[in-house]
């Protein structure tokens, strides 16, 4: 197959992602096209992109039209679009549409996002793969009979049991029951969050691995059969199924890495994929065994670990396949010395629940520098949160030798930034930093729920913004405004 010239490209997606793809798409010496609803249009990916049409009002609900995207590229001339992460990435019918409209879709073909969005036809494409999985049903049936072959499935496997929306993802729609009274109550909840979540009320029951370590393989797939990884992340610490802070590469004995990306590589090539993909597992903590549980057909938030362990642009890979280019990642390329952590920095209270910080200004922005520091971000001085969309600020990478060394830079970086204004997860990290387990590197997915005491930092710092604040007062006015 040719390779296809691609000149512009539209970035179907807003805030940090839209930003960390327009720079490798200006990097490759293409134009790079931002799309925007109207609360964004003060935001700093629009500033970056070679030009922005706004899509409209929102919020969320523009960036989730098809219609409106496809336009967008028509109008704008782009001949590509890359989805980013969230909102229409893994939508097989945006993929489909942009086939339909002759722009190239920079992800996978529509049939696979299907496939690997269903997660009980994925399970049945790892299973021909040889991969090992949880044991699971199929789509439960409606009703009673649904209720009775999810009991069938308890008596067999025993408790406690997940209950999995099949078209789920990102953490929702799963609920996990104890026993067979509980399942008996919760599975009509779970059907209808399921429905509400996702347009699709199917579920499946899961037998539940009691506290894993969640551990995925990036993987990169060309249109020419080429298949590679590269390497494995750590996500076990999360809050409510979601990822708060990931670690490259996993912590696991160089066997069962190997037998893990290996298995990955056969479940990319099992399910014909193409682009950028990640292949998660459950791993057993005391026996090392792991077992398939889904495949994320996108870009990852946490690419950025990866990327700084191997010294490869994701991005610029998945334009470079899109563009029909024969994918050339071999051992040579790239090596995995040191460890790499990445943190999301939020604008929420970790101690109220994790509560977002909507509508707050940022009055003051000063980030840390230095060896082994990346950052990616939208936040600047006088950056408003928005209310309508998430609270992500910045991810902070780092990157040392080692683990020890690693969270000394990363417990550095954390006591080095400031942002003054919402409250934000900064000093929930530099309280793991400090935690003796985490040192240790010894955790799992029931983290955060085995160590409450992480809840208990100090707010001192805050007199150290407020110092913060009213030097930045006096530089920006030239007066001290409390000197009467």
């Amino acid at each position: 197959m040719p390779r296809e010239k691609i000149k512009k490209v539209l970035v179907a997606n807003r805030g940090e992602i839209a930003l960390r793809v327009i720079r490798t798409v200006k990097e490759l010496g293409l134009e790079a096209v931002a799309v925007y609803e109207k609360p964004d249009r003060e935001s700093l990916f629009i500033r970056f992109a070679d030009e922005a049409i706004l899509i409209g009002d929102g919020p969320r609900k523009d960036y989730l039209d098809i219609d409106r995207i496809i336009w967008a590229a028509r109008v704008s001339g782009a001949g590509a679009i890359h989805p980013g992460y969230g909102f229409l990435a893994e939508n097989a019918d945006f993929s489909e549409a942009c086939e339909k409209a002759g722009i190239i879709f920079i992800g996978p073909p529509p049939e696979v996002i299907r496939n690997l969005g269903d997660k009980v036809v994925a399970r049945k494409i790892m299973e021909k793969a040889g991969l090992p999985f949880i044991p699971g049903t199929g789509d439960l049936a409606g009703g009673n009979e649904g209720i009775s072959e999810a009991l069938a499935f308890g008596e067999k496997y025993g408790y406690p049991l997940m209950l999995k929306a099949s078209a789920g993802g990102g953490g929702r729609g799963i609920r996990k029951v104890e026993n067979k009274n509980q399942l008996i109550n919760e599975l009509p909840y779970a059907r209808n969050e399921a429905l509400s979540a996702f347009n699709d009320g199917r579920i499946y029951a899961e037998k539940c691995i009691i506290a894993p370590r969640h551990v995925e393989v990036q993987i990169l797939a060309d249109q020419h059969g080429n298949v590679s990884h590269l390497g494995t992340r750590d996500c076990s610490i999360q809050r409510r199924h979601q990822k708060l802070l990931e670690i490259a590469p996993a912590d696991l004995p160089q066997d069962v890495l190997e037998s893990m990306c290996s298995a990955a590589v056969k479940a990319a090539r099992q399910s014909g994929y193409v682009n950028a993909g990640t292949v998660e597992f459950l791993v057993e903590p005391h026996t090392n065994n792991f077992w398939f549980m889904e495949m994320n057909t996108r870009l990852q938030v946490e690419h950025t670990v990866t990327e700084v362990l191997t010294g490869i642009d994701i991005v610029r890979e998945q334009i470079e396949i899109a563009a029909g280019g024969n994918l050339d990642i071999s051992s040579v390329r790239f090596h995995l010395l040191g460890k790499a952590i990445q943190v999301r920095i939020n604008a929420e209270n970790p101690k109220s629940n994790f509560m977002p910080e909507g509508g707050k200004l940022v009055e003051v922005y000063q980030s840390p520098g230095g060896p082994g520091i990346r950052l990616d971000g939208i936040v600047y001085q006088g950056y408003r949160v928005p209310t309508e969309y998430d609270s992500l600020l910045v991810k902070m990478t780092v990157r040392g030798y080692n683990w020890e060394q690693t969270v000394q830079r990363l417990k550095r970086a954390l006591k080095d930034f400031l942002i003054v204004g919402p409250q934000t997860t900064i000093p929930f990290y530099l309280a793991i930093c400090d935690e003796p387990d985490f040192k240790k590197g010894l955790f799992d997915t029931s983290y955060i729920e085995t160590h409450q005491q992480i809840f208990q930092y100090p707010e001192s710092a805050r007199e150290v913004a407020k110092l913060a604040k009213l030097i930045a007062e006096i530089h920006a006015k030239k007066i001290n405004p409390y000197a009467y």
